[in-house]
């Protein structure tokens, strides 16, 4: 039976386009686990971390993961931070090939900055905040099973690359 497909980086890289356009192509359900959390808690990402804390928040997001990869056959969508969970990356190396959508911090940068639903970045808006947050969690996401290039590559270019390397496995 073929895995979950689990997609990790940063927040910006195109997780959550990318992740229904690769459901769609491989005929599987698809789940953004931040936009599963906001619906539940009828709270933005942002609020949520304003009003509850960022504990209370991977909390959830742990647990809502966990309950997602628990499924056969879905893409998943990680939110930027979940990866850094150790319970999270345990379970997706079980029960998914995770994939990290890695794009240059530049990039990044020039489409979050004005997206103010980034609840790590609201006081840190500079290039350099980015590029640091990137540095900081490179090497967490670098334990994904594929690292997927996405500088330089249009959406198609990518979906395709997963989907070929999704197939073969």
């Amino acid at each position: 039976m073929k895995k979950n497909l689990v997609l990790t980086g940063m927040m910006g890289v195109g997780k959550s386009s990318i992740g229904k356009d690769l459901s769609h192509k491989l005929k599987m359900e698809f789940t953004d686990i931040d936009s599963i959390i906001e619906k539940k808690l009828s709270l933005s990402i942002s609020e949520i971390f304003k009003k509850k804390g960022e504990k209370f928040f991977r909390d959830i997001e742990e647990k809502e993961t966990i309950n997602y990869l628990n499924k056969n056959k879905i893409v998943i969508a990680l939110g930027g931070g979940a990866f850094l969970n150790e319970k999270i990356r345990d379970e997706t190396s079980k029960k998914g090939i995770s994939f990290w959508l890695d794009l240059d911090s530049k990039i990044i940068f020039q489409r979050i900055k004005v997206n103010m639903k980034r609840p790590l970045l609201d006081n840190n808006r500079s290039e350099n905040e980015v590029k640091k947050l990137c540095k900081s969690r490179e090497k967490t996401y670098s334990l994904s099973d594929f690292r997927i290039d996405c500088n330089a590559k249009n959406r198609n270019q990518i979906i395709k690359e997963i989907v070929d390397i999704y197939e073969n496995e």
